[in-house]
């Protein structure tokens, strides 16, 4: 039956290999189970209408029996009686009750292997959806570490590249820059403090010559 063809296909190769198509696999592992899940769901209906009809051709046999073993009973009845045209009536409806219950046994025995059939493919299907779903989960965590080891590898593959060797060389000159500019500030810096003590020591100069002008008044003043 059609209902049964995602049991074929839904095996665990195939799941890997829809995998490999898929952008995310935990996703499609959980419609994967979903899928098989509405399947069986469908099959056991199915099953289930198998297993009516099954029934009621049994119930028919039986009843057609019954009255095959009645109409048997009723015609030793009527010979016990001495009415042997009523016996012969008993024997010719149980001839005609006879005939129906072989077809009904005959559609009977169809009836249950259809079903029986389809009870084994129902169970079959169970099976695999156990099996997928125990797998489930084991799947998830190989697709979730081959992520992030590709991530790792794709990182690690950018590290030592043209771009990088060209982003470490500009923050080697700019390295180099500031240096050059800091030496220089400290040169500017010593050449403004010898400025200043130039100057100072103008100062100090004129001090020691107004100095000397006074001790010259002084010594001036006693020879007078």
């Amino acid at each position: 039956m059609g209902i049964f063809k995602r049991l074929r296909d839904l095996t665990t190769a195939t799941i890997n290999d829809l995998l490999d198509k898929a952008e995310d696999p935990v996703k499609m592992l959980n419609q994967f189970l979903r899928d098989m899940e509405q399947d069986i769901a469908d099959a056991e209906v199915s099953v289930a209408k198998q297993i009516a009809i099954e029934k009621k051709f049994k119930q028919q046999y039986e009843e057609a029996m019954e009255m095959v073993q009645k109409r048997q009973e009723q015609a030793v009845k009527a010979l016990e009686a001495g009415n042997e045209d009523l016996a012969r009536r008993a024997l010719a409806d149980k001839k005609e009750h006879q005939e129906r219950a072989d077809e009904f046994k005959l559609q009977y025995d169809n009836a249950k292997s259809n079903a029986d059939q389809l009870r084994k493919q129902l169970q079959e299907m169970k099976d695999e959806f156990v099996k997928m779903k125990n797998k489930k989960d084991t799947l998830i965590a190989r697709a979730e570490a081959a992520k992030a080891q590709k991530q790792i590898n794709q990182a690690m593959s950018g590290i030592g590249t043209e771009n990088a060797a060209k982003g470490f060389e500009r923050m080697n000159e700019k390295v180099l820059q500031m240096e050059a500019e800091a030496e220089a500030s400290k040169d500017l810096r010593k050449a403004n403090r010898s400025l200043d003590d130039e100057l100072e020591s103008l100062g100090k100069n004129d001090v020691d010559a107004e100095l000397a002008a006074l001790k010259a008044q002084l010594a001036n003043k006693k020879e007078e």
